[in-house]
């Protein structure tokens, strides 16, 4: 039709990133995108780039001040948005969701920042398979690198146990590779939207989201590729959710796969993913890495008596849901292995909650 005016093209990556009291630290992770976006080719597959979108969570420490500073410098590379109370991390993320054009999601912490090559290394994988998940590996960033940090490997943590490289197609694969390396953030893996339906959101108002929502996006996923190059700057601070465990936040922990490990279960009863020991012994170990680190803090807290026992049962219901081994059978598979440790852990743990139970 002449003189029609045609919808400008959607872009192929949406880059999200959710804004709460981070001032000190946004600058350094939109300069990481921003740079990294203006030394891409245009398109890819038909889209138009990548959008960066940047939701302030009504900050108070001056973050959204910042963020309009720095949308004025780079016109036309940002996309300003803010929500008119705090709702929290998983809400941020689920409005942006909503409001995303791209083809693919990037959910990317504003504490972080990209590492050099990252986006075009996403761009070349896009191009050459057009898969339904694309995850990367990560280095730890502290202000201050020690050697001893080097040693433990901070300098290149993977984020999946599996064939690196080249596209794949085995759905089981994909979840039992990020279930041993127990690497379930949502920064360190690229998805296309259309597996964040309008029933996939991440869980508001609780702790460990990532662990919650990235399986179960990753579980609609029909191929994925494995870049095992280091592409995002995972920033270690002292305010963590690990640093600073409190009740609830280890209660979120031990719920955390429940929705996924009923989702399996519906997967394989259907027949859409076949049965897989391998994932099996994943979730298992996955679960119990979970039991392990909220009895810890059980084990240590100084709780009431009936509150403790009342969660004790909770961490113990938690388990028995999502695992598909029992403690004991889970237990033998370690020792098997010769998981020594791992068989200290999960049988201390088993018995915290067992104790505790019984008050």
């Amino acid at each position: 039709m002449s003189g029609a005016v045609r919808a400008p093209a959607a872009p192929w990556l949406s880059i999200l990133v959710p804004v709460y009291n981070v001032r000190d630290y946004l600058e350094a992770c939109l300069t990481s995108v921003v740079e990294q976006v203006a030394q891409l080719p245009l398109a890819v597959e038909g889209g138009a780039g990548v959008e960066v979108l940047v939701l302030d969570d009504c900050s108070t420490d001056g973050s959204r001040a910042l963020m309009q500073q720095l949308a004025q410098r780079w016109p036309g590379r940002l996309t300003l948005m803010r929500h008119a109370v705090n709702q929290g991390l998983s809400a941020a993320r689920n409005t942006m969701i909503g409001a995303a054009r791209g083809e693919y999601l990037w959910f990317l912490d504003s504490d972080d920042k990209l590492l050099p090559g990252a986006l075009a290394g996403l761009q070349a994988t896009v191009q050459r398979h057009a898969p339904d998940a694309v995850l990367c590996d990560f280095m730890v960033w502290r202000e201050r690198t020690q050697l001893k940090h080097l040693l433990r490997g901070e300098g290149h943590r993977a984020t999946f146990a599996g064939p690196a490289g080249g596209l794949q197609r085995d759905g089981a694969a994909l979840l039992t590779g990020v279930l041993m390396t127990g690497q379930l953030h949502a920064w360190s893996k690229v998805t296309r939207r259309a597996l964040w339906g309008a029933d996939l959101r991440f869980p508001a108002g609780r702790y460990f989201e990532d662990m919650a929502a990235m399986p179960l996006a990753l579980l609609r996923a029909r191929s994925y590729c494995y870049m095992p190059q280091p592409w995002v700057a995972y920033r270690q601070r002292g305010s963590s959710i690990l640093a600073t465990m409190t009740l609830p936040k280890a209660l979120d922990q031990s719920r955390a796969l429940g929705a996924f490990a009923q989702a399996l279960r519906t997967a394989e009863a259907e027949g859409a993913l076949p049965a897989s020991a391998a994932l099996h012994f994943a979730l298992a170990h996955q679960s119990a890495r979970n039991l392990a680190g909220a009895a810890r803090f059980l084990e240590r807290a100084d709780l009431p008596v009936a509150e403790r026992r009342v969660a004790a049962q909770r961490l113990r219901d938690d388990f028995i849901a999502a695992s598909p081994l029992s403690a004991q059978a889970l237990l033998r598979a370690y020792v098997r292995r010769g998981w020594w440790l791992r068989a200290l852990r999960l049988r201390r743990a088993w018995g915290v909650v067992a104790v505790e139970a019984k008050g």
